[in-house]
C-alpha cells in the first residue's frame, strides 16, 4: 500500500536492499523469506515485541536523492507481488519525469506530492464509514487479519500487549480481541505461538492472582486452559473480554449476532488507539448499567453524565453524586449508595433554569416538574452546555402528552396534606389512569367478561372498612399514614426522592392500597405504560382469537393460577389473566408463555388493572428477571448457579450436604421462577415481592440463603432429597404474615405438614430482617459479575446437552463412534456460526429458532457444505471436489430448502467412510443419478468423453427415454408425500410466524419424517435405477479425479480405464437386448451360434481374470450363478429395459458379489442383459464381446439414448480389479481430518466466504 512519506534516517539497519535506481530503493526486512539466520530471529522477535509494522509489511520502497542522507518511505507491502507492482508503477510513471528536474529538493517535493495524491485518490474510493478508525488501529487490524487469516467481516475491537503462559514460560506478544475471536501472537527467537479461540467456545473467564501467576486472566474452553498476564490495564482488558464473551453467549442463546450501534455520536477527534467498536461496546456497557440502576425502558440511551450535588429538602443537605442525562430522563445517583436516587422524566419537566451562582451554591441549575416539585442541582462543571442539551431533548419531546401524563394514579394524589388518606383518591382516580381507554375496546373484542380496570383484590375483598379489622386494621392504617408522611417529605410519583428511608418502609410492608402504585413505580413499569398509551389495548385486540402453542399452554394453566383465591374462581379473573398472558405472548414471541408466568401474573392482577399488570409483567420478563421465562429458563438456571456459589461462601458446611442431596437444583427453580409465590402462603410471599420490586434479585437470593440458614441443623441430618424437601416445604408453609388484612387464603402446600407437633410459625418480617442482617453484603454489581460467570457455564452446558441429544438422535448404523459424531457436530456447528459472523445475507445467517428441536437448530447451506466436504471427504477429487460436494448436497437435501441439518450431513459422510465396498460404491453411484446430478451437469458430461477409448459423443441432447430417471425414487416419493401431509401444519406455522415454537403436529411431522428416513435406509441394490451414458461418463470422470493424489495412481488409472471400456461395451450389448424385449428368448439362440471372438486378448482385465472362454473354472463359476438365477428373476418379473426399478440383474446379492471373486465379468454382463433362463453357457458373452467394436461408429455424433448400465454390472466389473477394491476398502481416520479441519477452519472460511459473498453480491 502507498504510505504518506515519512523520514527514515538509517535506511539499511535491519533491511536488505533488493533493487535500486537513482531515485528509489526496494528493501526486504532481514529474517523475512529464506534463511534469516540469527539476525533474522532477533529482528523477528523485536518486530513482535515492539509491534513493528514490518511484521505485516516486510517489504518497503524508499525515495532517496543522491546527495541527501535522508530517505522517505513511500510504499510498503506484505508480499513481493504487491511491492513489485508499486515498484513497476514508479519506474514506468515517475522515473522519466524525475530525471528532468535540476534541483533535488524539487524532486523530493514532487514525489511527496505525487504519493499524497495517489493516497487521496485511493481514499476517495473507500466508503467513508471505515475512516472513523484511527490509522494506528487500522494497521493493527490488518496485522490481525494477515496473521490469523480472518476475513474482512471480522472486526477488531482492541489489542493489548501481554504475556501468554506456556507452561512456566511467559511469551510476550499481542492479544487481539475481535468480535468473534480471541487471538494471541508471539514470536520469540524462532518460537512462534499463535492462538485463536472463538468466544462461543469459552466456558470460563476470570481474573485471578496466584503465587504462580501474577495478576492474570484465565480463559478456559472445553479442551484447554489459557493464562494471560502482564497487562498494562488488566481491568479494562477483562471488562472488554467479558462483554465479547457475553455477546457470544447471547448469540448461542437467541442467535442474535453483534450489530454495530449506528446511532452513537461520532467523536470530534478520534482517539488514537480506540476503535469505533470499542467505543460502541463501552457505550453499551454504560447504557446497560444506567438502565439497570434506574429501571428505565430498554431503548433508553445514556447521553452523558457529570458530577454535581443535589439539594435534598428532607434533610437540608447538598448530596454529592452523578447526574445522568438521556433523551427522556434526567437521573441522579448519590455517591453513597443509599443516600438518594432520583428519576425525573423529561415529560414531567416544565422549567429548566440557571439560578444565580454564589460561593455557597456554585453554578446551580433548577428543574421544576408538573407535580410542583423543584430540584436544585449545583457544582455543575459545564452548566451552559448541560442546559442546552436538556432543552434540545425537551424540544424533541412529543408536545401532546396523553391526558394527565404524570400518571392519573399519582398526579392527583400529590396533594401533600397528610390528613388525606391515599386510599379513597386511589379508587376515584383510577379512571384517569392510562388503563381507561381499555374498557370499551376490550369488552367488545375480548371475552364477554368486563375488563379489570382496577386491582381484582378491590373487587373481591368486599368493602369492609379497615377499622373493623381491629389491631391488624390499625397497623395497616399506621403503614398508610407513614407512607403519606413519606410522600409529603420526599414527593410522590416518579420524581420521588428514593432514600434509605424508602427502603425501610418497603421492608415494613407496603399497605394493600398502595401496593399496585408502588410496584409500578419501583419496577419502572409506570414509565413504559405512560409512554405507550393504548399499546396494551391494541395488543389485546390483535391477539384475540389467534391460536398458537403459547395460547394452548395458557389455556391449560389458567385454572391452575392461584385457584385458592376467590378472584380466580370466576370468569372475570380468569378472562383478565388470559388477556394479559396472551397479549404478552403476542408482544414477545421468543418468550411466548412459560410456566410460572401465570402465577406471577395472577398476583400482579390482584393489585393493578390489566394494563398495569401487563407492564409489570414486561418489566419482570424483560428487565428484572432477564432470560428467566424463555424456553430453557436460562436466567433462572444462572441465578440457581449464583445461589449455589453463595451457599458455598456463606454456609460452607451446608453447601456440601446440599450438593450430595442434589436439593438446590430442585428447590431454587420454583423459588426463583415464581418469586416464592408458589411455595409460601400468599400474604407472606407478597411482602417478598414488595422488596423484590424495590431491590431486585438480591432480595430473593438473601431470603433463600436465610431459609437454608434457618433450617441448617435439620438439613444436615437429612438422608435423602425427599426428606430435605419436606423439611423446607414445611418451613415455608409456616411463614406467616400476621399483619395481613386480607382474609387468609388456604395454601395448597400445607398438605406437607405431618400430624406430629405443629411446627413453629415464622413471621415473614422476621425472616426478611434476618436475611438483611446476615446477607446484606450482597451488592448488585457483584451479582451481575456472578451472573456473567454462571451464564457461560449454563449456556455451555445447555450446548453440551444439545450436542448429546443430537448425537443420540443419529441412528446406530451410521458407523461413526460417539466421539467422532461429537467432533463432527462441533465442526458442523462452527460452520453454522461462521455464517452468522460473516455470512451476511446467507439463508443460514437467518435467525436460528431455539425453540426448534435440537437437530433442526443448526443447519448449513451448499457453500458451507462444500467447504466441510472438501476438508473431510476421503474422496478428494482435486478441482472436481466442489462438483462432487454439490451433488452430495442435493442428494442429502431431501426437503429442498437448500439447507441440511446435522443428521443429513452425517448420513452423507457415513456413506463415504463406512460400510463395505458395495455400500461405498452405492453412495458414489447415487451421486451420479438425479437428484444429485443436475440435468445441466449430465449434459456437460459429454464433453468429458475423451477419457474413454471409444469416442462416445461430443454434444448432449436432452434424453427422452431416460426422463423417468429424473423422477425421484420411490423412497423419496414417500417422503415427499409425507411432507405434503405436513404441509398443512407448515401453513399454520407461517401464519403465526411471530409465535414461539411450532404447534404440536409439527413435532409429529418430524417424528414421521425420521421414521420414514429409517425405512428408506433399507434399500437394496435392486432399488437403484440404471444409469444412462451421460451419467456413467460423469461417474468415470469422478473416479479419474479421485485417484490423482494416490500413491498407486498409475495402477488405478489403468484399472479404471479397463473397467470403463468394459462397461461401455457391456452397455452396448445390453442395448441390443433391451431394444427388442419381445424377441429376447429367440434372440438368445442365434447369438450363441455366432463365431467366438478370435482374440481373447480383448479381455480387459487379464492380470486378474482367467480368459473367459477357455477356463472351466470360470465357466463353472458362471454356471453356479445361472443355476440360482431363475428363482430370483421370476420374482422380479421382466423389468428388462432401462427402467429404474426391477432390472433383471438382481441375481447378485451383496454376499454373492463379495464371496465369488472368481466369476468372470462376462457372466455378469450376460445376467444383467439377458433373461437368465435363455442362457446356456458363457460363449454368449464372448459373442457379445465380438459384436461391440462397431459401437463407436454408431454413436459418433449424438448421445446414445438406449445405452444403460446397472449398479451390479459396475460393482462386478470393479471387483475384477484388486487395486480398485483395495482403494475403496482402505480405512480412513476421520478424526485426523477433523483435527486438520479445525486448524484450517479460519483460513478456509476467509477465502471461501469472501468469494461466496462476492458471487452472491
Amino acid at each position: 500500500m502507498w504510505l504518506g512519506p515519512e523520514e527514515v534516517l538509517v535506511a539499511n539497519a535491519l533491511w536488505v536492499t533488493e533493487r535500486a535506481n537513482p531515485f528509489f530503493v526496494l528493501q526486504r526486512r532481514r529474517g523475512h523469506g529464506k534463511g534469516g539466520g540469527l539476525t533474522g530471529l532477533l529482528v523477528g522477535t523485536l518486530d513482535v515485541v515492539l509491534d513493528s509494522s514490518a511484521r505485516v509489511a516486510p517489504y518497503r520502497i524508499l525515495h532517496q536523492t543522491q546527495d541527501s542522507q535522508v530517505y522517505w518511505t513511500v510504499a510498503c507491502g506484505s508480499s513481493r507481488k504487491e511491492i513489485t507492482k508499486h515498484w513497476e508503477w514508479l519506474e514506468n510513471n515517475l522515473l522519466q519525469t524525475l530525471s528532468i528536474f535540476d534541483n533535488e529538493e524539487d524532486i523530493t517535493t514532487f514525489v511527496k506530492g505525487k504519493i499524497h495524491g495517489i493516497i487521496a485518490e485511493e481514499n476517495k474510493n473507500l466508503q467513508p464509514q471505515g475512516d472513523e478508525d484511527p490509522g494506528k488501529f487500522k494497521e493493527a487490524e490488518l496485522k490481525m487479519r494477515k496473521q490469523f487469516g480472518m476475513p474482512e467481516g471480522e472486526k477488531l475491537v482492541n489489542y493489548y500487549s501481554c504475556s501468554y503462559w506456556k507452561g512456566r514460560v511467559p511469551r510476550q506478544g499481542w492479544l487481539y480481541l475481535t468480535v468473534n475471536h480471541l487471538c494471541f501472537y508471539s514470536f520469540l527467537l524462532g518460537k512462534e505461538v499463535s492462538l485463536v479461540v472463538q468466544w462461543v467456545d469459552v466456558t470460563r473467564l476470570e481474573k485471578n492472582a496466584t503465587l504462580l501467576f501474577p495478576e492474570s486472566i484465565r480463559v478456559d474452553t472445553r479442551d484447554q486452559e489459557l493464562f494471560f498476564s502482564m497487562f498494562l490495564n488488566i481491568g479494562e482488558t477483562f471488562k472488554l473480554m467479558e462483554q465479547l464473551a457475553n455477546l457470544a453467549m447471547r448469540q448461542l442463546l437467541d442467535s442474535e449476532g453483534f450489530l454495530e450501534d449506528k446511532a452513537l455520536p461520532r467523536p470530534t477527534r478520534p482517539h488514537r488507539h480506540i476503535s469505533a467498536l470499542k467505543r460502541d461496546l463501552d457505550a453499551r456497557a454504560k447504557n446497560e448499567c444506567y438502565r439497570a440502576t434506574f429501571r428505565l425502558p430498554r431503548d433508553e440511551r445514556l447521553d452523558g453524565h457529570t458530577s454535581c450535588t443535589l439539594w435534598t429538602p428532607f434533610n437540608k443537605l447538598h448530596i454529592p453524586g452523578q447526574m445522568f442525562i438521556s433523551s427522556n430522563y434526567i437521573c441522579f445517583a448519590s455517591k453513597e449508595e443509599d443516600a438518594c436516587h432520583l428519576i425525573i422524566p423529561l415529560r414531567e419537566v416544565t422549567i429548566v433554569e440557571k439560578a444565580d451562582s454564589s460561593s455557597v451554591l456554585p453554578s446551580p441549575l433548577s428543574i421544576s416538574t408538573k407535580s410542583k416539585m423543584t430540584f436544585l442541582f449545583a457544582n455543575l462543571k459545564d452548566r451552559d452546555f448541560l442546559v442546552q442539551k436538556i432543552s434540545d431533548f425537551l424540544q424533541k419531546m412529543p408536545s401532546k402528552q396523553p391526558g394527565g401524563s404524570s400518571g392519573g394514579r399519582k398526579a392527583n394524589t400529590v396533594d401533600p396534606a397528610p390528613e388525606r388518606s391515599a386510599a379513597p383518591p386511589e379508587a376515584s382516580d383510577q379512571p384517569a389512569s392510562p388503563s381507561t381507554p381499555l374498557g370499551g375496546c376490550q369488552s367488545s373484542s375480548a371475552q364477554e367478561a368486563p375488563t379489570a380496570s382496577q386491582g381484582l383484590l378491590k373487587l373481591f375483598q368486599g368493602n369492609s372498612p379497615v377499622e373493623d379489622l381491629g389491631a391488624k386494621g390499625a397497623k395497616e392504617k399506621m403503614k398508610e399514614e407513614s407512607w403519606n408522611i413519606h410522600f409529603f417529605e420526599y414527593g410522590r410519583g416518579v420524581c420521588m426522592y428514593r432514600t434509605a428511608r424508602t427502603r425501610e418502609l418497603v421492608l415494613k410492608g407496603i399497605p394493600e392500597s398502595l401496593r399496585g402504585e408502588l410496584w409500578l413505580l419501583f419496577s419502572g413499569a409506570w414509565n413504559e405504560m405512560v409512554t405507550h398509551p393504548g399499546y396494551y389495548a391494541e395488543l389485546v385486540e390483535k391477539s384475540t382469537g389467534k391460536y398458537s402453542l403459547a395460547t394452548e399452554e395458557i389455556e391449560r394453566d389458567l385454572h391452575r393460577s392461584m385457584p385458592e383465591h376467590p378472584a380466580f374462581q370466576n370468569e372475570l379473573g380468569i378472562a383478565a389473566l388470559r388477556r394479559v398472558l396472551t397479549a404478552y405472548a403476542f408482544r414477545n414471541p421468543t418468550i411466548g408463555y412459560c410456566q410460572a408466568m401465570n402465577i406471577v401474573t395472577s398476583v400482579l392482577l390482584l393489585y393493578g388493572s390489566e394494563e398495569e399488570a401487563f407492564w409489570l409483567l414486561v418489566a419482570l420478563c424483560e428487565r428484572m428477571l432477564p432470560d428467566y421465562y424463555n424456553t430453557r429458563v436460562v436466567g433462572a438456571l444462572v441465578d440457581q448457579g449464583i445461589f449455589e456459589e453463595l451457599t458455598r461462601d456463606f454456609l460452607p458446611q451446608l453447601s456440601e450436604k446440599m450438593q450430595d442431596l442434589g436439593v438446590i437444583s430442585s428447590i431454587s427453580l420454583s423459588w426463583f421462577l415464581t418469586l416464592f409465590l408458589s411455595v409460601m402462603p400468599f400474604e407472606s410471599a407478597v411482602v417478598i415481592v414488595d422488596c423484590f420490586f424495590y431491590e431486585g434479585i438480591k432480595v430473593i437470593l438473601q431470603v433463600a440463603l436465610a431459609i437454608l440458614d434457618a433450617n441448617m441443623e435439620q438439613l444436615l441430618g437429612c438422608s435423602d432429597e425427599g426428606e430435605a424437601m419436606t423439611v423446607l416445604g414445611r418451613y415455608l408453609d409456616n411463614v406467616v404474615n400476621k399483619q395481613s388484612v386480607s382474609p387468609p387464603i388456604p395454601h395448597l402446600h400445607a398438605l406437607l405438614t405431618s400430624g406430629d407437633d405443629p411446627p413453629t410459625e415464622v413471621d415473614i418480617f422476621d425472616l426478611l430482617k434476618v436475611s438483611y442482617e446476615k446477607f446484606s453484603s450482597l451488592r448488585a454489581e457483584d451479582i451481575e459479575q456472578m451472573r456473567f460467570k454462571q451464564r457461560l457455564k449454563v449456556i455451555q452446558s445447555l450446548e453440551d446437552t444439545a450436542k448429546r441429544s443430537v448425537v443420540r438422535a443419529i441412528p446406530g448404523d451410521i458407523g461413526f463412534s460417539i466421539e467422532e459424531l461429537e467432533d463432527l457436530y462441533v465442526v458442523f456447528k462452527a460452520k453454522h456460526l461462521a455464517s452468522q459472523y460473516w455470512g451476511g445475507s446467507r439463508p443460514t445467517a437467518v435467525r436460528r429458532d431455539p425453540s426448534l428441536p435440537y437437530l433442526e437448530q443448526y443447519r448449513i447451506d451448499a457453500s458451507q457444505f462444500r467447504e466441510l466436504f472438501a476438508s473431510l471427504t476421503p474422496w478428494a477429487c482435486g478441482a472436481h471436489t466442489p462438483v462432487l460436494a454439490g451433488r452430495m448436497f442435493r442428494l442429502l437435501d431431501e426437503n429442498k430448502d437448500s439447507l441440511i441439518n446435522f443428521k443429513e450431513f452425517v448420513t452423507g459422510m457415513s456413506g463415504m467412510y463406512h460400510g463395505d465396498l458395495t455400500e461405498k460404491l452405492k453412495a458414489l453411484y447415487k451421486l451420479h443419478l438425479p437428484p444429485a446430478l443436475s440435468p445441466e451437469e449430465a449434459e456437460s458430461a459429454l464433453e468429458a468423453t475423451h477419457y474413454f477409448t471409444e469416442d462416445s459423443s461430443s454434444e448432449a441432447s436432452p434424453l427422452a427415454s431416460d426422463l423417468d430417471l429424473f423422477l425421484p425414487w420411490e423412497a423419496q416419493e414417500a417422503l415427499r408425500q409425507e411432507e405434503q401431509e405436513g404441509g398443512g401444519n407448515e401453513d399454520i406455522q407461517e401464519k403465526r410466524g411471530e409465535e414461539k415454537g411450532t404447534s404440536p403436529p409439527d413435532y409429529r411431522h418430524y417424528l414421521r419424517m425420521w421414521a420414514k428416513e429409517k425405512e428408506v435406509q433399507k434399500e437394496t441394490i435392486k432399488d437403484l435405477p440404471k444409469m444412462n451414458q451421460e451419467q456413467f461418463i460423469e461417474l468415470c470422470k469422478t473416479l479419474y479425479n479421485m485417484f490423482s493424489e494416490d500413491p498407486m495412481e498409475q495402477d488405478l488409472y489403468h484399472a479404471i480405464a479397463t473397467v470403463a471400456s468394459l462397461l461401455l461395451r457391456i452397455g452396448e450389448v445390453g442395448k441390443k437386448f433391451s431394444a427388442q424385449p419381445g424377441r429376447k428368448s429367440r434372440d438368445g439362440a442365434p447369438e450363441e451360434g455366432e463365431p467366438p471372438a478370435p482374440d481373447p486378448v480383448q479381455d480387459p482385465a487379464p492380470e486378474l481374470q482367467p480368459p473367459a472362454a477357455g477356463d472351466p473354472q470360470a465357466k463353472a463359476g458362471g454356471d453356479t450363478h445361472l443355476g440360482k438365477a431363475p428363482h430370483e428373476s421370476q420374482v422380479v418379473g421382466d423389468g428388462g429395459g432401462g427402467e429404474g426399478r426391477g432390472s433383471p440383474s438382481q441375481l447378485l446379492s451383496d454376499d454373492e458379489t463379495k464371496d465369488d471373486m472368481s466369476m468372470s465379468s462376462y457372466s455378469v454382463v450376460s445376467t444383467g442383459s439377458l433373461q437368465c433362463e435363455d442362457l446356456a453357457d458363457d460363449t454368449v458373452l464372448v459373442g457379445a464381446e465380438a459384436r461391440s467394436p462397431p459401437a463407436p461408429t454408431r454413436c459418433g455424433g449424438t448421445v446414445d439414448t438406449d445405452w444403460c448400465i446397472s449398479f451390479e454390472q459396475i460393482l462386478a466389473s470393479i471387483l475384477t480389479e484388486s487395486v480398485l477394491v483395495n482403494f475403496f476398502e482402505k480405512r480412513v481416520d476421520i478424526g485426523l481430518k477433523i483435527k486438520d479441519q479445525k486448524k484450517v477452519e479460519r483460513q478456509f472460511s476467509t477465502s471461501s466466504d469472501l468469494e461466496q459473498s462476492g458471487v452472491s453480491g
